[in-house]
């Protein structure tokens, strides 16, 4: 069987521009075949409208976030792409909410496990994408480390290992950092976007610098502007003291707000959750009706299982095809594939990456979690 990059991931430790050219073909190719970019983000952005909104969220994020406006312009360098046509991918649906225009109404989306007991401590997650990601994502491993305080987080260090679309920024998908902070992220779709505001993509890329539960949650409300758009992070940290916690956040758009809107679900020892990609606690009314059909044949089939309590568990869930229509790991031909299945084992401090279905496939790779050093903490 022909190998691909979808199911062979590269990792490589590298600068903003070296990013850029080393992965430049994937980003160009990417760039070139993403429909939606080019037949929707793209036209939109060349409106009145669309380019107000393009112009006063890239405003917001140099304000806020200039390192990480400096890394999407390294890398727009190093791959010779247009930068504008990188952000766009990040402001993603929002650009069309300003030209009145519906979002991605295809069922995207990922699926996570939660197992937390005494013997266990599982985070498990499908990365679920439009078919033009296929072969065209990658691992980045990056130790930064500036000589004075960026962005409004004040970050000096940041040392993270991320699976990142071609052209993006990493923190959307599977990801850890040196402080122990393990998160993938469900994306939701709030019926009402707010253009100008912060993209869910800056926000979980600020997440990688976190170094606490209060960080994470004080970069997720984003105080002062708040999010644009929605999406649920599944996390823990490995070095927290006392019992294990994971905790579901979901966050909704800043309407008429300065703010996010923040659900915290924490899970305790003895417990599991299971995330998808609509809203389960917070009242927002949510956009895809085809992602919400999707996200609730997922669950349906998640409850017929007995409660998970271990990793082969969570494996079989993830690995779940019997649905006729909304399977959890999709491979039927389809606008949405699931491309890897991730396995973030807490207690032994690794992450386990499937290319195909785990169930009856040997893992692509195990990497370790390597940790910040207590004696430099």
């Amino acid at each position: 069987m022909k190998e691909n990059i979808s199911r062979n991931p590269k990792m490589l430790c590298v600068e903003y521009v070296s990013q850029g050219r080393t992965f430049g073909s994937l980003i160009n190719s990417f760039v070139r075949g993403c429909e939606t970019l080019n037949k929707e983000y793209l036209p939109a952005y060349e409106t009145p409208e669309g380019k107000q909104a393009y112009d006063d969220t890239l405003t917001n994020l140099k304000r806020n976030f200039p390192q990480y406006i400096k890394e999407l312009e390294g890398i727009a360098d190093g791959a010779k792409v247009p930068f504008h046509k990188l952000l766009l991918l990040h402001i993603d649906d929002v650009i069309l909410s300003a030209v009145k225009k519906e979002g991605n109404k295809l069922p995207t989306g990922c699926s996570t496990i939660a197992v937390n007991t005494n013997n266990q401590a599982i985070l498990g997650h499908t990365e679920d994408a439009l078919c033009d990601t296929l072969n065209h994502f990658y691992f980045v491993s990056a130790h930064i480390i500036s000589d004075k305080p960026q962005g409004r987080w004040n970050v000096k260090e940041e040392k993270f290992t991320s699976l990142c679309y071609a052209g993006h920024l990493p923190g959307y998908t599977m990801n850890y950092n040196h402080h122990g902070l393990v998160f993938s992220i469900n994306t939701i779709s709030a019926k009402q976007l707010e253009p100008g505001k912060t993209p869910r993509h800056f926000l979980t890329r600020a997440m990688l610098g976190a170094e606490n539960f209060l960080q994470v949650q004080q970069i997720l409300r984003d105080s002062g502007v708040g999010a644009a758009d929605g999406c649920s992070v599944n996390m823990t940290f490995l070095n927290q003291e006392g019992n294990r916690l994971f905790h579901n956040v979901e966050v909704a758009p800043a309407v008429n707000s300065n703010e996010s809107l923040l659900n915290v679900l924490t899970i305790s020892p003895g417990e599991h959750f299971m995330h998808v990609n609509e809203y389960q606690r917070l009242t927002v009314e949510q956009g895809n009706e085809d992602m919400l059909q999707s996200s609730r044949g997922r669950t349906v089939t998640f409850k017929k299982y007995i409660t998970p309590s271990s990793k082969q568990d969570v494996i079989n869930m993830l690995g779940d095809t019997s649905h006729p229509e909304h399977r959890v790991f999709r491979t039927q031909p389809d606008y949405v594939q699931t491309i890897a299945v991730g396995i973030f084992d807490c207690k032994e401090k690794t992450w386990t990456l499937y290319a195909d279905n785990p169930v009856s496939n040997e893992p692509l790779v195990v990497l370790p979690l390597v940790l910040k050093s207590t004696k430099t903490d």
